[in-house]
């Protein structure tokens, strides 16, 4: 595959500041994200399906609400009510988090957990159909890898924040900050909503009509969703089982919330570093050169070759730059640094070359509720292993098998026979009932 042509002047425009706007969400998500994540600590894994319960109810009652709002409400306004919503929810949650200890840890943590679980999932997935509506599919090879740098900036800037704020304000009013970032977030989305990547008044910011069921159909009739949703189940579960693993690593060797708060933003900032630096120097690169569905296959063997260390090494540590640290966390962080460095910014790249219907519902559908569920099968196999007395090297075997099964669909992700070509020209939409391509 040749390099594609070079960006415009206004492409450039359009990549900085969609950059900096998802600076903004992820540094928002980021602040929030341990404040959750010490809570899941301070429960072990053992609770994990119980959150993840929780999550996957509040996908299916919403997902048919999200589709009703696309179908019904242009960009802008879904934009502006999407974001506004949590931001609301944020501040609600702050005499919560100052009531802590007469709700208690495991009551405030299910309900949080589910509710930073939509906001991620929505916001950051209702912020990536938006850049597949104002960028074309080579625009998004060129820009998708810098736009994730952005957002990889703030995932690192997120947890900075939270480990020198934690300790002087305390928990709670981290959530007033992380606010405060969605809302900057918005207004530069909405300024970017009026034109496209090519400095073009947006023609696509009309309401897409269609079911609020599209999503759920289009799973079904699309080769690329398929393997999109088979791909996330598979992903998923190697995530997941990291995340249950670490969770009660935390358990076990931090007993306040405010050192596992530090914990996971400690973490958090490995995984974000790694990520920025993928999309510093390989991600970009890939992508231009070999294609966006190569950036789906090397993460996929680098999760195998990390699970393959796992189950030799089992509960051991590694040295890094001289630090003795659990094998677990290593995995966690690696994989996680890869999938946020290459796999997202290679999956939104191929969702520009899907029509406007399936970019909002299908992906959102895919990205939310089959997400969720994943979870919830994983944490509930990962509960029943650890009751069968299956420690952590056969559980990483499960997950080598899993991960050789992903390499397979992530090569046969990028070449769909549904896939539109790819095209600086606008294309038309398809019809919501027309057969794939």
């Amino acid at each position: 595959m040749t390099a594609s042509p070079k960006a415009t002047a206004s492409e450039r425009r359009a990549a900085a500041l969609s950059a900096v706007a998802f600076f903004f969400v992820l540094s928002s998500y980021y602040i929030m994200r341990p404040v959750r994540d010490q809570l899941s600590g301070a429960v072990g894994s053992a609770q994990l399906p119980l959150f993840y319960l929780g999550t996957f109810v509040a996908m299916l009652v919403l997902t048919p609400v999200f589709g009703a709002m696309v179908a019904r409400f242009p960009r802008r306004r879904l934009l502006g009510w999407s974001y506004c919503f949590f931001i609301a929810c944020l501040i609600a949650f702050v005499p919560a988090f100052l009531a802590q200890a007469r709700i208690g840890v495991r009551e405030l943590g299910v309900v949080f957990f589910i509710w930073v679980s939509v906001f991620n999932l929505f916001v950051v997935s209702l912020f990536w159909s938006f850049m597949a509506d104002i960028f074309d599919s080579v625009q998004a090879r060129r820009s998708f890898p810098l736009i994730a740098l952005g957002g990889m900036a703030g995932a690192v800037f997120g947890p900075v924040v939270t480990s020198l704020l934690v300790g002087w304000l305390g928990v709670a009013p981290l959530l007033v900050v992380s606010a405060l970032m969605l809302a900057v977030a918005l207004a530069l989305l909405l300024r970017l909503s009026t034109h496209d990547a090519a400095g073009r008044a947006s023609r696509v910011d009309a309401a897409i009509g269609g079911s609020l069921w599209a999503g759920v159909r289009e799973l079904w009739s699309r080769p690329f969703l398929r393997y999109m949703a088979i791909l996330m189940l598979l992903g998923d579960g190697i995530g997941t089982l990291a995340y249950a693993l670490v969770a009660d690593y935390a358990k076990s060797h931090f007993v306040d919330s405010a050192a596992r708060t530090a914990f996971y933003a400690h973490q958090d900032l490995a995984v974000n570093g790694l990520g920025a630096l993928l999309q510093l120097t390989a991600t970009r690169w890939l992508l231009t050169r070999w294609g966006a569905g190569w950036g789906l296959v090397l993460p996929a063997l680098v999760n195998l070759v990390l699970l393959v260390m796992v189950m030799i090494g089992g509960h051991g540590s590694v040295a890094v730059l001289g630090v003795s640290l659990p094998l677990v966390a290593v995995m966690q962080v690696v994989t996680r640094g890869v999938g946020y460095g290459m796999t997202k910014p290679a999956a939104d790249a191929l969702y520009t070359r899907v029509p406007r219907e399936t970019r909002y519902k299908g992906k959102n559908f895919i990205e939310t509720t089959v997400w969720r569920f994943g979870d919830l099968v994983v944490t509930s196999g990962v509960s029943v292993l650890g009751t069968a007395g299956i420690g952590v090297g056969g559980m990483a075997f499960v997950g080598v098998v899993v991960s050789a099964a992903a390499t397979w669909v992530a090569r046969r992700v990028g070449r769909s026979p549904d896939l539109l070509p790819e095209s600086p020209a606008v294309v038309p939409e398809q019809p919501a009932d027309a057969p794939p391509r």
